[in-house]
């Protein structure tokens, strides 16, 4: 544990931001099993709703350096063939 008082703030901080991130990814997972869902069923209209909300949380994230903007871009790119193949 920490002894220096801005140690203890770095911490606690830091906890925060580690908690703010997790929800931040969790919500992105969450979007993508539901966009994964609705191209399985075949929904289309369903899908490319799914995707523009799992891109605008991306865009998000990337920008809050949650995830790296590469990696954002990469999973909206993956996400867009995959809808690609079925409409």
């Amino acid at each position: 544990m920490a002894n220096i008082k801005s140690a203890k703030k770095r911490i606690l901080v830091i906890d925060k931001k580690t908690a703010i991130n997790k929800v931040r990814k969790s919500e992105i997972k969450t979007y993508i099993k539901k966009f994964e869902t609705a191209i399985e069923s075949g929904d289309v209209e369903k899908a490319k709703e799914y995707l523009k909300e799992v891109e605008a949380k991306l865009d998000r994230a990337a920008a809050k350096n949650t995830i790296h903007k590469h990696a954002a871009a990469r999973k909206v790119s993956r996400l867009q063939q995959r809808l690609n193949k079925i409409a």
